[in-house]
């Protein structure tokens, strides 16, 4: 159940049998020929689907995030770190005085990681309140499924196109882009980002097939549902 389709008074109704609820993030950037809120799009839709078969609450995705190598690419939106790891730890904080005591971050982009690191100073200081971390893209059943379809991924690649990712009508090239050597492309500013990769893909295939993409789809969401059963101790 979505946050956005209650009102206080069903929160608190809720709180008084259950104190978990869901709170995915994503970024703003560029994914190539996908939409620029891919990440967004895809925490906010596996925590949605999570949430429904758990009956837990979910609230709205955090569409930005830490996306400073993108920033020369039109559309992309970064927030400094400090400023995001301050955003999350007010909305954990709300989310906390609200009630709720367990608290599954559905986290989307990669980029995000500096605020994984928060968490253990925010449960230090809330001992009474367990949150966990879940990049969901590269959990363990959900990688080793995205291995065993195509070992050759990446950024804006196959495996972050799905059918609700991709944009109506827009042809994509056929041919796989060879791999971006990683270590060489974090040492870049942000334009020279952009000439080396031009489109945005830092390699592999631009899209596989649907149900391929699905297979992988059903084993994200079982992972995330057995994140939320249990292991908050």
């Amino acid at each position: 159940m979505l946050i956005s389709e209650l009102n206080w008074m069903q929160v608190e109704e809720y709180l008084k049998s259950d104190d978990r609820c869901i709170l995915p993030t994503g970024s703003t950037e560029q994914h190539a020929y996908l939409s620029l809120s891919v990440d967004t799009i895809l925490s906010a839709r596996l925590a949605k689907e999570a949430g429904e078969i758990a009956g837990l609450p979910v609230y709205p995705a955090l569409p930005y995030g830490l996306a400073q190598q993108w920033t020369a690419f039109p559309g992309t939106v970064t927030l400094r770190i400090q400023t995001y790891l301050a955003l999350i730890r007010d909305v954990l904080d709300s989310i906390r005085r609200a009630g709720f005591r367990r608290i599954l971050l559905v986290n989307g982009h990669g980029g995000n990681a500096p605020a994984q690191g928060m968490l253990r100073e925010w449960t230090m200081d809330n001992p009474d309140t367990t949150v966990k971390w879940h990049n969901w893209y590269n959990a363990p059943r959900t990688w080793a499924k995205v291995m065993e379809i195509d070992p050759v991924c990446s950024h804006a690649s196959w495996m972050e196109n799905y059918p609700w990712t991709r944009l109506p009508d827009l042809p994509l090239p056929t041919e796989p882009k060879p791999v971006t050597d990683l270590d060489a492309l974090m040492r870049l500013s942000p334009e020279k980002t952009r000439q080396v990769l031009g489109d945005g893909n830092m390699g592999g295939s631009y899209q596989r097939s649907d149900d391929e993409m699905l297979a992988i789809w059903r084993v994200a969401v079982d992972e995330t549902l057995a994140l939320l059963a249990g292991g908050w101790d």
